[in-house]
């Protein structure tokens, strides 16, 4: 099975690691096949691990016993990113130059019964659809900044959660599945 894992808390300050390396601690786990893709902590690899919640957790005490920190760990497969994808969660919204469309992918189940869209108090973040696992969320940048995590964001979907634009997770998707051909 092909996987990408999105994790969080890499290479923000204070948490520096090369791609080579996390390529490194991946493969010492008996992971297979394993590439980077980006600085923001995408990893595709291969195993014949079926049990999710194991593997997760096995990749995160790894990470966190070799780093010396907690990473969150999102695992997806291919087929789940491209079904996220062809759900075209943003296709209703005008993008402006001063919005980003996201996908926060999560660890834990989101609240089927979220009402839906969600403005945040701040009015900067804005949850227009979810799936299981995944929320699309519209950032509208203030002062030209965008909105934190911390907060709002992690109130509605957990702490244990990490944000790619749109845009990125079609060109992950794309990246995970040249390396597989």
């Amino acid at each position: 099975m092909l996987y990408i894992a999105f994790l969080r808390g890499l290479n923000v300050p204070g948490r520096s690691v090369k791609m080579e390396r996390l390529r490194g601690l991946f493969t010492e786990m008996g992971l297979a096949s394993v590439r980077s893709y980006i600085q923001s902590g995408n990893v595709f690899f291969e195993t014949d691990e079926t049990d999710r919640s194991a593997l997760t957790a096995r990749i995160g005490g790894h990470l966190a016993t070799t780093l010396g920190y907690s990473v969150a760990v999102c695992l997806r497969t291919v087929p789940e990113l491209k079904a996220l994808i062809a759900l075209d969660p943003f296709k209703d919204i005008t993008v402006t130059d001063d919005m980003r469309c996201c996908v926060v992918f999560t660890t834990e189940r989101i609240d089927p019964d979220l009402a839906l869209p969600l403005l945040s108090p701040k009015k900067d973040m804005e949850i227009i659809g979810s799936t299981e696992y995944d929320a699309f969320v519209v950032w509208y940048l203030l002062n030209g900044k965008a909105p934190a995590a911390k907060g709002f964001q992690e109130k509605v979907l957990g702490r244990d959660a990490t944000t790619r634009f749109f845009h990125t997770v079609v060109k992950i998707l794309a990246a995970a599945e040249q390396g597989a051909a």
